[in-house]
């Protein structure tokens, strides 16, 4: 049975074993506890002369009490920075509050060694209120100490490794960054008689788009351009925008005809990518042939799956140009194309562009896609204008959209310059 207010534990078996311990902690002196305390502890006067110290920090400190009590001030045992701090913060606080608690200082043995401690001290007064003596412990904090410096060592390495990385991402993002370059023409050539304008947006600097697009001279008359938007992102989509430039530009110098480009387009891609990584992409391939007796431009284009073009019309119209049986590039082996036929008169202008403007979340909570409506609207606005400013327009557009614009983004437009001149009728047709 257990004793009236005891609780049963462990040590239960062996009470006898436990009484003797109580009763050799019950013959310690008050003395003895003082001086092998697991602490250090000292009193000093109020001007920090040392008073009384005991036996373990004397230990700590590598001293004979006579070298110390009376001889040596408080502040004798610190580092030099613990003297300055004692002198500047740690004796007026005691003389302001009384007493100060959980100060980090640093102790300066006799050997030359330090030790990191926790100070704390009180100041006793008189009965008349008048200050006597003041009364400090000190533990020691050496493992707490390396407990910190192990904590900094991480967080400075962490530190080291965070900066590592940004500038390894630095140096990832201006690599890709040129990388895309290569992928776009420098500059968009003159044409006679044309007005022409790019924009190329990136939704990260982390990966490479796929979207693509050209203009350049086919021969002394005709002009070619493409626009379109590879399957996927990064490296690979990278590579097959490199390949799809590169073959639509052969494939026109060699029959600009758009059908023809498209459908080498499609057999090279075809060759190219087989088995299990099929890879293909959207475009729009054209050609502009001026005429300068007229001031009109003769457009013939076709489409592998892209978004139709828009067409703006000097005196405010704006529709869509159609492309019906258009099929993705590099799907099927007998891909069809259709030709389409339309004609620029001064003051129209031609918008291509891929499906990251019209995909653009928008929105408060960025559920609804921007649209084909309320992208032919808001060209319309624009309609008549130069193509510079439709683009610039178009620009400020895609800023607007913030972080619901997730997809990269190419834009096209060509124009024929407004003149004074009667402006004839503009015919849009399919070419059977």
């Amino acid at each position: 049975m257990a004793r009236l207010g005891h609780t049963s534990g462990p040590y239960d078996a062996d009470d006898g074993a436990t009484e003797t311990v109580f009763a050799s902690l019950l013959e310690d002196s008050a003395e003895e506890l003082y001086e092998t305390a697991p602490c250090g502890y000292l009193s000093t006067l109020m001007d920090g002369t040392i008073a009384k110290i005991n036996a373990t920090l004397l230990g700590w400190l590598g001293l004979p009490r006579e070298a110390v009590v009376g001889r040596m001030r408080f502040p004798d045992l610190l580092t030099v920075g613990g003297k300055i701090y004692y002198e500047t913060h740690y004796a007026p606080l005691l003389r302001m509050k009384g007493e100060a608690s959980g100060i980090a200082l640093e102790l300066r043995a006799s050997d030359g060694s330090r030790r990191p401690v926790l100070v704390s001290s009180a100041v006793k007064h008189g009965s008349g209120g008048e200050p006597l003596l003041i009364r400090t412990s000190l533990f020691d904090a050496r493992d707490r100490r390396a407990y910190e410096q192990e904590l900094l060592s991480g967080r400075k390495e962490a530190e080291a490794a965070r900066r590592q990385a940004e500038a390894d991402r630095t140096r990832l993002q201006e690599a890709l960054a040129v990388l895309q370059r290569s992928l776009l023409p420098d500059a968009l050539p003159v044409i006679p008689g044309l007005e022409a304008a790019a924009h190329y947006h990136t939704a990260s600097p982390d990966r490479l788009g796929g979207d693509f697009y050209d203009v350049f001279a086919v021969d002394g008359r005709r002009w070619a351009f493409f626009l379109g938007d590879v399957c996927g992102k990064g490296p690979e989509a990278a590579a097959v925008t490199s390949l799809t430039r590169y073959t639509l530009r052969a494939a026109a110098l060699h029959d600009p005809d758009p059908v023809a480009a498209l459908s080498t387009l499609n057999t090279v891609l075809r060759e190219r990518y087989t088995g299990s990584d099929p890879r293909y992409c959207t475009a729009i391939f054209g050609t502009l042939e001026p005429e300068p007796d007229s001031g009109r431009v003769t457009v013939r284009l076709a489409s592998g799956g892209h978004p139709p073009a828009l067409v703006l019309r000097a005196d405010g119209g704006c529709d869509f140009l159609p492309t019906p049986g258009g099929l993705l590039v590099g799907v099927l082996p007998d891909a069809h194309f259709t030709p389409v036929t339309t004609t620029l008169s001064p003051g129209d202008s031609l918008l291509l562009y891929t499906d990251g403007l019209t995909e653009a979340r928008t929105g408060p909570d960025r559920t609804a896609l921007y649209g084909d409506l309320a992208l032919r609207d808001f060209a319309a606005r624009h309609a008549g204008g130069p193509p510079k400013a439709l683009i610039s327009a178009l620009t400020e557009l895609l800023r607007t959209f913030g972080e619901g614009l997730d997809d990269d983004t190419a834009l096209l437009a060509l124009g024929v310059p407004a003149d004074t001149r009667s402006q004839p009728d503009t015919t849009t047709k399919n070419t059977p």
